[in-house]
């Protein structure tokens, strides 16, 4: 990395990277970014995403994206890169809950939206006397899956 660029040029060339999926790429400019300027939690929220993406080092990106959060916690950016995170290591449920968190900072997110709509919402469990993870509600929620049957909720509603 070129030294002589700032800390923002480096923040700017990293999202282009990041917004052509090249999140390798993007790992360089956020390190350097957050190196040039520690305090700064987007740098540090971007810079944890990429870890998490790249390095797949869940611990060390978390740790990096909660910091940000808890510096800059009215910003939806970074309950998204939070979310990003979760998700890209299959924790679905906590990664809608910083998704939906983002959106009560800045409902009209089209990210967080578009993030939300693309996950789509959970269904009920079949047999709702039971627990969601019980074996016999996770064998039928995959058959009314494959068979593309309607929940009872949805069907009525």
């Amino acid at each position: 990395m070129d030294a002589r660029f700032s800390a923002d040029e480096h923040f700017q060339k990293g999202q282009e990277w990041l917004r052509a999926r090249q999140p390798g790429a993007a790992l360089e400019h956020f390190r350097v970014a957050n190196a040039l300027q520690r305090d700064n939690a987007r740098y540090r929220s971007f810079y944890g995403l990429c870890i998490g993406l790249v390095e797949r080092r869940f611990s060390k990106a978390l740790e990096l994206c909660n910091a940000a959060v808890k510096d800059e916690f009215f910003n939806p950016d970074l309950y998204l890169n939070l979310a990003r995170v979760h998700m890209a290591f299959g924790f679905k449920a906590e990664g809608m809950r910083y998704l939906r968190r983002a959106l009560m900072i800045d409902p009209s997110s089209a990210t967080a939206q578009a993030e939300l709509a693309r996950l789509g919402e959970r269904r009920r469990p079949v047999l709702g006397f039971l627990p969601r993870r019980h074996p016999i509600n996770r064998w039928l929620g995959r058959a009314r899956q494959r068979l593309g049957i309607a929940d009872g909720a949805s069907a009525a509603g």
